[in-house]
């Protein structure tokens, strides 16, 4: 089952809905969190009239860098004994076929695809014992854009990983998904650049839900972005950028230059 938000001439404001086949269904009542059923949707809804919305309006997003040991390598670091962990804005969420805004600030903005997580329950000091998986709703593509330049230069990634636009997410979330064997692949003006497979990732989803719930708790809708593999590069205006996730779909932004003061 796919999740969506979605904005359409018949709804009065922005909905959630669940994506089946050539039909979304938006929902009356309730959210993806609850046991909703079919009395709960609206009248079928073509999917080529609806727009697509970010699915995710989470309290946090957890990024784990350097999970891929080839992309560690074309940056220069080392491969970290324990998941690498920051946090990117809220704000910077953007969902598909909106603009990349490259900030004034930075010279050298760069495509980061990822398999993204988001929570479907409040996660908290799990144990091993936990099936982390259980506190998953589903998955969904996410680009961690970042401005590699002030990443250097800050050493720490707040600013570089949250300019506004700096986390296209969506174009849905899939509710099953192997986690551990899953290709990542983006493109840039149709021609690949990152490839990798979720199998190859240092730290996987379980182990790093469980992780990362010892030190936050995770609240449903928040997004795990789990890591990204070798192969980023720098984007610049006019440029198309695809992620794709394989049993997801594909996520895709146009990439444009920030006009100051908007």
């Amino acid at each position: 089952m796919k999740f969506a938000r979605i904005n359409h001439q018949s709804l009065s404001n922005p909905s959630l809905a669940v994506i089946e086949g050539e039909f979304a269904y938006a929902l009356a009542e309730g959210n993806w969190f609850d046991n909703f059923q079919p009395s709960t949707r609206s009248e079928a809804i073509p999917f080529a009239e609806i727009t697509l919305l970010a699915p995710v309006a989470p309290s946090k997003i957890v990024c784990v860098g350097r999970n891929y040991q080839e992309h560690a390598a074309e940056l220069g670091n080392k491969m970290p004994d324990e998941p690498l962990l920051f946090l990117k804005a809220p704000s910077a969420i953007i969902g598909h076929g909106d603009e990349i805004q490259l900030p004034l600030d930075s010279k050298q903005v760069e495509h980061e695809g990822e398999l993204g997580v988001v929570i479907g329950r409040r996660a908290s000091s799990l144990s091993d014992q936990d099936e982390a998986l259980d506190y998953v709703l589903g998955y969904t593509c996410v680009n961690d854009v970042t401005a590699r330049d002030l990443q250097r230069k800050d050493v720490q990634f707040t600013r570089g990983k949250s300019f506004d636009t700096f986390c296209p997410v969506g174009p849905w979330i899939v509710g099953k998904l192997d986690p551990g064997n899953t290709e990542v692949t983006t493109r840039v003006n149709g021609e690949p650049r990152q490839s990798g497979n979720t199998r190859d990732m240092a730290f996987s989803v379980p182990f790093l839900i469980r992780y990362i719930s010892r030190f936050m708790t995770l609240y449903p809708g928040d997004l795990i972005a789990t890591g990204t593999p070798a192969g980023v590069s720098r984007l610049a205006p006019g440029d198309e950028v695809e992620v794709e996730v394989e049993g997801i779909g594909v996520l895709q932004n146009k990439v444009v230059a920030k006009i100051s003061g908007n």
